[in-house]
């Protein structure tokens, strides 16, 4: 979708081309799912169904397991990332801000990088996913990418190296992975693709290593 053509869709006249992030801000307001890249507004197609139940699914898991920990904050959209690798805002389906970066949370947006990013693949998104996020996300240095693709059944957990480039976190012999982000907490990926999804209640203890 080109920027004009989300303006079109809009119920609201957009601001000025080039539009600066302070008034995307503005005219977005808190129920809009849009983002912002070099200076044009984007919006966000709606998620299916299934695309909510799995995110549901993912953020019922990390929930219980940071704040019984008392890691940090979860988000989830409409909430923005502002980057300025790029410069962008994105949205991406969940995000994990560890306490020691609290100081990076504004009202509206993350002002600087997520410290986990999970982003669900849709066909809408898939390039983007796979593609200019990737590298956005990379450039700014998250720790974590989790690029979870329902389409083909496939989960990349992209952890930052020490050379500034994502590699590929491996998964164990019984199938999970480890994050390195969230200490101790393990996903096994074979869930992702269940059926309907396993109640999170049944699996949760399941995700501590």
């Amino acid at each position: 979708m080109t920027a004009m053509q989300a303006f079109a869709t809009s119920e609201r006249p957009a601001p000025p081309r080039p539009v600066s992030f302070e008034d995307f801000l503005a005219w977005a307001g808190e129920d809009t799912s849009a983002e912002w890249v070099d200076g044009e507004i984007v919006l966000m197609s709606p998620g299916s169904a299934d695309h909510q139940r799995l995110l549901a699914f993912l953020y019922g898991l990390l929930v219980a397991y940071v704040t019984q920990r008392q890691l940090g904050e979860l988000f989830l959209p409409p909430f923005l990332m502002r980057l300025v690798s790029r410069p962008s805002g994105r949205e991406p389906d969940l995000l994990f801000v560890a306490d020691e970066h609290a100081d990076r949370l504004r009202s509206a947006y993350l002002d600087g990088p997520a410290d986990l990013v999970v982003e669900i693949v849709s066909p809408e998104s898939d390039e983007r996913d796979h593609g200019a996020k990737f590298v956005e996300y990379e450039a700014a240095g998250i720790p974590e990418y989790w690029l979870i693709d329902p389409l083909r059944e496939t989960a990349f957990f992209h952890e930052l190296g020490a050379d500034g480039r994502y590699h590929i976190g491996s998964v164990d012999a019984d199938g999970f992975y480890h994050s390195t982000v969230l200490s101790g907490f393990r996903l096994r990926v074979a869930w992702l693709w269940q059926r309907p999804l396993p109640p999170v209640s049944e699996v949760v203890l399941q995700t501590e290593a």
